[in-house]
């Protein structure tokens, strides 16, 4: 099954068949437990009120019992001879015998050969230890034998659960009881409980599976307008649209938060590649542009042409390149190296490099301290060179940088220079991509604006960051900080 309604609404009508089909056995097995016990306690008390009669020497032909047309009563001596029967009793089973007619035999009170005629045994007159045969003219006092079986009254056949009372006359003959109580009344509450359930069951689930159903098309009717707006948006490229949101504060409504944030985000991306291509765009033009008109004046007037601006048009445009390349593969989650690198270290070898800076570096890097941290030196050489380019860019007559660690111990590297620092509200702002000051627009001077984007993508990749403040002597100070290898 394909949809999640019919796979909710059949799992529950399986729940609730399981359930009840348990509770309805557990029912029918009281109810049953209940009513036979019932019919025990009537087939015992009949029982016993015949065994106390012939306890007492009643004569067979003369016993009493109540509704012998419901109570059928058999009564045999220790040979298992039929002594009596109740009225109309033709068929019976479950007893032990199945006879019916009493056999010839001599009154309780003579014995039929197993008590003495002079009572002087007085081992008759006492309860067999074991729980067997009771004292002369006693009622077995034990729990009666129970039994089911069948018996014919009148012409008319039934279920009994049958009882069996030992009693002994005072002649010491052992004769047993069997009483049956009819078990019409538990087959029919049985049976008529049993029905009941099986014409219920079936009802009850088709409920179920439609009251299931219904709740739940009604709790996924959001994520159907979720999956609606979503292949909308699809269509039609628009990322500005966004999802509807229910009241509620269930799963469903955070699913539409979460899927409308990731629909704002997935839009500033796009917004941000849209404007990195344009500006990418833009910025390679000029230099393509100046190059090529470099080379048609020189390949018409080969005196013209300007090979100094021609070389630095290249070398620039190189780099131009480098650096969206470099871009490109942040953005597409390159992760850095894991090589362990002293971070004072690299810092002298990029200064010592730079031999034809405008300003000469002053590197302050103490000979004692752990420098070392985890990453990739191409890049964060790249952020070093970037530092130091934009400082030598806007500084007057001073350009510094130190390394040393910060209290929780990570790295610090500051640049500092003294030109004319940068206004507190554009200081998130030049870390944007092609964002350059007004006092560094120009080509020549400014860049492309896209050297702090870049130190700060490699700063937040390799787990630090990368911010700008005012220097105590005036100027900018930018500090990266950089978790430590330890």
């Amino acid at each position: 099954m394909r949809s999640v309604r019919a796979r909710a609404a059949l799992g529950a009508t399986v729940v609730v068949a399981l359930a009840l089909i348990g509770a309805g056995i557990s029912v029918l097995l009281v109810l049953r437990a209940n009513l036979t016990g019932q019919a025990e306690l009537r087939a015992e008390v009949v029982a016993r009120e015949v065994a106390g009669q012939l306890a007492l020497d009643v004569p067979y032909d003369r016993l009493e019992t109540r509704d012998e047309d419901e109570y059928p009563v058999q009564v045999v001596d220790e040979d298992g001879r039929v002594v009596a029967v109740s009225k109309d009793l033709e068929a019976i089973s479950g007893t032990g015998t199945d006879r019916v007619v009493p056999v010839p035999s001599a009154a309780p009170g003579q014995g039929s050969g197993s008590g003495s005629d002079d009572g002087d045994d007085g081992d008759d007159d006492l309860a067999d230890d074991d729980g067997g045969t009771p004292a002369r003219g006693e009622v077995d006092p034990d729990e009666p034998d129970f039994t089911d079986g069948t018996a014919t009254v009148d012409g008319e056949s039934a279920d009994y659960r049958f009882a069996s009372v030992r009693a002994t006359t005072s002649r010491g003959v052992t004769l047993t009881v069997h009483a049956g109580a009819p078990l019409a009344a538990e087959q029919e509450a049985v049976g008529t409980v049993r029905g009941a359930m099986l014409v219920g069951l079936p009802v009850l689930l088709l409920v179920v599976a439609g009251v299931t159903w219904l709740v739940t098309r009604r709790a996924l009717r959001p994520v159907e307008d979720i999956r609606r707006e979503m292949a909308a948006i699809t269509a039609s490229e628009d990322l500005g649209r966004r999802v509807p949101e229910p009241d509620s504060r269930d799963e469903i409504a955070r699913l539409a938060r979460t899927t409308n944030e990731t629909l704002t985000a997935l839009e500033a991306s796009v917004d941000r590649q849209r404007r990195f291509v344009a500006d990418a765009s833009h910025e390679l033009r000029s230099p393509i542009a100046s190059l090529r008109t470099q080379l048609e004046v020189g390949a018409a007037h080969p005196e013209l042409l300007d090979v100094p601006g021609a070389v630095a048009d290249t070398v620039r445009l190189q780099a131009l390149a480098a650096d969206l390349l470099l871009l490109a593969r942040l953005d597409a989650g390159e992760r850095p190296g894991r090589t362990t690198l002293d971070l004072g270290a690299l810092v002298r070898e990029e200064v010592s490099q730079r031999v034809g800076d405008r300003i000469p570096v002053t590197v302050s890097v103490p000979d004692s301290g752990d420098f070392e941290v985890t990453g990739s030196r191409g890049q964060l050489a790249r952020v070093i060179g970037n530092l130091l380019d934009n400082a030598e860019r806007h500084a007057r007559d001073s350009v510094t940088v130190s390394v040393r660690t910060a209290e929780r111990g990570d790295v610090l590297v500051e640049v500092t220079d003294d030109g004319a620092g940068v206004p507190a509200d554009e200081r998130e702002r030049i870390f944007e991509r092609f964002v350059r000051l007004d006092d560094a627009r120009t080509r020549d001077d400014g860049g492309a604006g896209l050297g702090l984007a870049i130190a700060r993508d490699v700063a937040v990749r390799h787990g630090g960051g990368l911010t700008a403040d005012g220097a105590p002597e005036g100027g900018a100070r930018f500090t990266l900080r950089l978790p430590s290898a330890g």
